[in-house]
């Protein structure tokens, strides 16, 4: 069965840029929390979201589109999970705030990871390393690469699930939103420079001379 690696490699594209593009609205989600009651006197309309932390979440979604749209004009395409997550975002962030809920706005970073982890297994499950498809600009890996590297986020996106309803559910919401920054963010970093000896194993060398 043809996998990931048989799919059209894409032109390679500035990983830093598209890190920064993913981690700015979480930045713009911290900051604006530190600084919720400062930016309600400043800005009075504000102070109808109903408290920092939901103004911190309508800065959150502004960020998140804001992103996307920048990596529409940079890269010319939009990326998938960022686009499903922005859908997520933009979703539970107005219910939270219409409804002046903040179970919708906690609960969004567990509901995005269960959706991948399950994409992603599941994929798995009818033969599909779905990774691939994602990440073929950034690597060229055999079938068993994809395979392996497909299963392992997979599992780690359900982790970063049960992660986050830990926290929430356990601890104040100024160390929540401090972990979503500083936790889960070189948490990530983390397990994915665990999975280079991996990457490495599996990458296929490609044709100096191949055709263009």
């Amino acid at each position: 069965m043809a996998e990931a690696n048989n799919t059209e490699v894409k032109p390679k594209e500035n990983g830093l840029l598209k890190f920064v593009l993913e981690l700015g609205p979480i930045i713009v989600f911290f900051f604006a929390n530190l600084r919720g009651e400062w930016l309600e006197k400043t800005f009075p309309p504000l102070s109808e979201l109903g408290g920092p932390l939901f103004v911190a979440t309508a800065f959150f979604m502004v960020a998140t589109v804001l992103s996307l749209v920048v990596s529409k004009i940079v890269f010319k395409h939009l990326p998938l999970m960022p686009l499903v997550s922005c859908g997520i975002v933009l979703a539970f962030g107005g219910l939270g705030i219409y409804l002046h809920n903040e179970l919708f706005i906690k609960m969004k970073p567990t509901i995005i990871n269960a959706i991948f982890g399950t994409v992603l297994l599941g994929g798995l499950f009818f033969g599909k390393s779905l990774l691939g498809y994602v990440f073929n600009s950034a690597f060229n890996l055999d079938d068993e690469g994809w395979r392996k590297l497909t299963f392992r986020w997979g599992i780690f996106f359900f982790f970063l699930a049960i992660l986050n309803e830990v926290v929430w559910r356990n601890f104040s919401d100024e160390a929540w939103i401090s972990f979503k920054l500083w936790g889960t963010m070189p948490i990530t970093i983390l397990f994915t420079m665990l999975q280079m000896p991996m990457i490495m194993r599996h990458t296929v060398e490609e044709p100096e001379n191949a055709a263009e």
